[in-house]
């Protein structure tokens, strides 16, 4: 059985990793956790990677539980190993329930027996906020998953997030509406949400605007999220990952669905804004 969580362990990120004063490692005593269900990236720019490095930035202990592996780098996937499905299993059983995990979010599944495995897992704990990332299409196109991966997702994940964060493609995937504008964003949010019950975030970095903008549907009022497009960054690989790792991060801060959307949004900004070189043409985030 868990102790109760410490009164005086609040974090507050600022965009650098917070070390915690020895007084505040008592017994009896602990912070709350994240956790990430992902693909790896070896790049360390999406995916579980990505998560980590995020939930660390908000000084937050990050658990694992890898979904595939991937060889890529940012210019191409070169191959993907598949999880099996009970693999993902155990890990989900390692760590739900032994670490102090108040937020979690989903990324790339893969396949539908994994997609399965981790909802019916994570229908135990239903007091923990779940982000639910439905990673299906890429920033170039390209479909991450089977159809029978889609699927499972709708069917089984879906039903059981706090918060959906599609990109623009994925959410005309998901309500079945084509988005040429922000009335379409609206009713595709409306749709999902009416769907699953669960707030909905449509990410919109593909729109192509001065400000990338987006919009959140709680299932009672929309709220708009923008900021100036940053013109020529260095990365925007990860983008994605990272905002949904966020959302997490803010969400076990303790922060309300609309300030831990408000705060996400600031740090990928700062992120894009702040991105580098890592190798000859390799860019990564920042902080």
């Amino acid at each position: 059985m868990l102790p109760d969580k410490c009164p005086d362990a609040e974090m507050i990120p600022v965009n650098l990793i917070r070390v915690i004063p020895a007084e505040e490692m008592k017994m009896n005593c602990f912070c709350s956790c994240c956790l990430t269900v992902a693909g790896s990236d070896s790049g360390g720019n999406a995916g579980v990677q990505a998560d980590l490095r995020t939930f660390h930035a908000y000084g937050i202990h990050g658990c694992t539980v890898l979904t595939a592996l991937t060889a890529q780098n940012p210019d191409e996937v070169r191959s993907v190993h598949r999880v099996p499905a009970e693999f993902a299993a155990s890990q989900l059983d390692a760590v739900l329930g032994v670490y102090a995990i108040a937020a979690l979010k989903t990324g790339m599944l893969f396949d539908a027996a994994v997609a399965e495995a981790v909802a019916e897992k994570l229908r135990a704990y239903p007091e923990i906020f779940k982000v639910v990332d439905p990673v299906m299409i890429s920033t170039s196109g390209a479909l991450l998953g089977g159809k029978d991966a889609i699927a499972a997702v709708r069917k089984h994940l879906l039903p059981l997030a706090d918060i959906i964060t599609p990109n623009i493609p994925e959410a005309e995937v998901l309500s079945g509406i084509q988005i040429k504008g922000r009335r379409d964003i609206r009713e595709a949010a409306r749709r999902l949400n009416g769907e699953y019950g669960a707030a909905v975030l449509v990410k919109g970095g593909h729109a192509g605007s001065a400000q990338a903008e987006d919009v959140l549907f709680d299932g009672v009022e929309f709220s708009y999220y923008a900021m100036p497009r940053i013109e020529d960054p260095v990365s925007v690989h990860g983008t994605g990952c990272t905002l949904a790792a966020a959302i997490a991060a803010e969400s076990a801060l303790g922060r309300s669905l609309k300030d831990a959307v408000a705060g996400a949004k600031r740090y990928v900004h700062n992120a894009i804004a702040s991105s580098y070189l890592a190798g000859p043409a390799c860019g990564v985030l920042g902080f």
